[in-house]
């Protein structure tokens, strides 16, 4: 599907006729690189895009890569044409999930095709913002070039944040009293995670060959340098937030494990607390006819007082409150 296509001379958007008239007028005009054409498409069929790559003379292997998608980021030169695939993202507030979306673009002397696939890689605004700065976008298809990478490595940036974010406030979960935290939502977090890493890792090296190759006139090499030191950035960061939640997820499973061995040591102890009333009625619950010490008695006043099963209470209870004490002081209970 077409999203958008025009002509840009001397950095004036002009109206786009027929592909072909048009690359011809452009190529025609020699060394003017100031004039290209901008075809921006998204999740294009076959025969829309054949229709683009004909006219436009694109490899066909760089067609191949566009018509099927689910490239890895990389940077290559066809000859005059050069073909860059990214991974674009989209950070979704509602559940905290990393979207994935890609990027293409194929950028020659003369013109600029860019294919998007999925949500998470609007261009509208890039456009947009080249239309409303000339001095920039009379540079030529490689300004173009410049844009899109960047706001696709500036939408890292800000992913980045996100994920920042989200790390510190299950770290702070995981080491406060209290707060309870699931370990579904770190391997979750994990998983997103990794979802950033799949874009920002293999775009390092495209963006380093692509700083290298003599595609890039001098003037832009600062430019791409600076995206360069972004994607090393985040990178860094990513991989960072990765270590750091797996040592929180390790602290969490110990701190489970150390609360289990608590709760285990409690119920420990109170099972010996209760052994010995257990013990006790299980030996004088017994339907005995004859315990003397059950029996045992003093005068007192001209009456036998009775005095053993007090005895047996009080053995009872100074049992109890032994064990107990001895729990508490080691920490059992």
């Amino acid at each position: 599907m077409i999203i958008d296509q025009a002509v840009y001379r001397r950095g004036e958007r002009l109206p786009c006729g027929d592909i072909s008239d048009e690359l011809a007028e452009l190529q025609g005009r020699g060394d003017d690189e100031s004039s290209f054409l901008w075809i921006g498409l998204k999740d294009p069929t076959a025969d829309e895009f054949e229709h683009f790559a004909r006219q436009l003379e694109l490899h066909p292997l760089a067609v191949e890569d566009a018509l099927k998608g689910g490239q890895r980021p990389k940077f290559e030169i066809y000859g005059h044409m050069a073909f860059v695939v990214m991974r674009t993202l989209r950070y979704i507030d509602e559940s905290s999930d990393v979207e994935t979306g890609e990027l293409m673009a194929f950028v020659g002397p003369h013109f600029v095709v860019t294919v998007r696939r999925g949500e998470p890689a609007p261009l509208e605004q890039v456009r947009s913002a080249l239309e409303h700065d000339p001095t920039m976008l009379e540079k030529g298809p490689m300004a173009v070039l410049y844009s899109v990478m960047d706001a696709v490595v500036d939408r890292y940036r800000t992913i980045d944040e996100e994920l920042s974010d989200d790390v510190v406030a299950i770290e702070h979960r995981v080491f406060t009293p209290g707060l309870t935290t699931d370990v579904g939502e770190i391997y979750a977090l994990k998983r997103e995670l990794l979802e950033a890493r799949w874009a920002v890792q293999p775009l390092i090296e495209p963006a380093r060959r692509l700083l290298a190759a003599r595609f890039v006139p001098d003037e832009f090499s600062p430019f791409f340098r600076d995206i360069q030191d972004h994607l090393l950035i985040v990178h860094e960061h990513i991989e960072t937030y990765d270590r750091l939640l797996s040592d929180v997820l390790s602290a969490h499973l110990a701190q489970v494990s150390v609360r289990q061995n608590d709760d285990m040591r409690k119920i420990s102890a109170w099972v010996a607390i209760a052994s010995v009333p257990t013990m006790l009625a299980g030996i004088y619950g017994m339907n005995f006819h004859s315990m003397p010490e059950l029996e045992a008695s003093v005068n007192v006043g001209g009456s036998e007082f009775y005095y053993g099963y007090y005895v047996v209470l009080a053995v009872l209870v100074t049992a109890c409150v032994l064990l107990w004490r001895t729990f508490k002081r080691t920490g059992w209970l």
